[in-house]
């Protein structure tokens, strides 16, 4: 398996996924912090009891929710499409390595892009609220949380993008369906709770550490039983899936 992770490495460098997570991670980290400098809301920066740490972190989850199923989705099936155009299953093949495990061993590798990408661009909004002035110390608890939870369900989508990619040869399925993703993930943000668990992309919604507090914002604690299940049903999933890969003849 660690053979095939440096493989999957040395195929990121072709298809220059790092700059793609790069810049999408910059561009989150723009579309989060550009409201910041509005003389409206320095206004609130120095007062405890806006919170305003709280209503940024809000305005990143919303930045994040947005963006997180078509980045996860774009890499994915870019890092999979390549097998198709070259083929790569059957390369793979010859050296030992069925699809089921190659799809795996893409998973490993784009978790380890996801992580570090994950933590800058979180690092990245919050140095744009120092930047901009915001004097209340940082809430550092909800961001780390809402950090971590994000990676997972990160790679979780990412998980499901890498079977559809290979399942299907045609990428836009997989793309078209991050860009749904996408959209349903930002409205579940307004849903019910009960309506947002029935949906895949609603826990980009329920991982939120943030709450409405009548006019105003504040921290809450996610139920983790919710997201955590989620995580455990697509880990299943993607074993089983990737597993009937390997019966497919290719």
């Amino acid at each position: 398996m660690t053979r095939a992770i440096r493989l999957e490495f040395r195929k990121m460098r072709r298809l220059r996924t790092i700059p793609v997570v790069a810049a999408l991670v910059i561009a989150v980290a723009l579309l989060s912090s550009v409201w910041q400098f509005s003389s409206s809301t320095q206004n609130t920066f120095d007062d405890p009891s806006e919170v305003p740490w709280a209503s940024f972190l809000l305005t990143y989850t919303l930045m994040a929710a947005m963006t997180s199923p078509l980045l996860t989705a774009v890499i994915a099936s870019r890092q999979t499409d390549i097998e198709h155009s070259g083929a790569g299953w059957t390369l793979a093949a010859t050296a030992g390595y069925t699809p089921g495990a190659l799809c795996r061993a893409k998973l490993a590798a784009l978790a380890l892009i996801l992580l570090p990408a994950t933590a800058v661009q979180t690092l990245l909004v919050i140095g744009a609220g120092l930047v901009a002035g915001m004097h209340v110390p940082t809430d550092i608890g909800p961001w780390l949380g809402y950090t971590v939870w994000l990676y997972l369900i990160n790679t979780a989508f990412c998980a499901l993008h890498i079977w559809l990619a290979a399942q299907v040869e045609n990428q836009l399925v997989s793309v078209g369906l991050g860009m749904l993703g996408a959209f349903l993930a930002v409205f579940s943000l307004f849903m019910p709770p009960a309506v947002t668990r029935l949906i895949p992309w609603g826990y980009y919604a329920v991982i939120t550490h943030i709450t409405q507090d009548g006019d105003g914002f504040a921290y809450t604690t996610p139920q983790y039983a919710w997201p955590l299940a989620f995580l455990v049903v697509a880990t299943a999933a993607f074993a089983l899936g990737t597993r009937r890969l390997n019966s497919i003849e290719r």
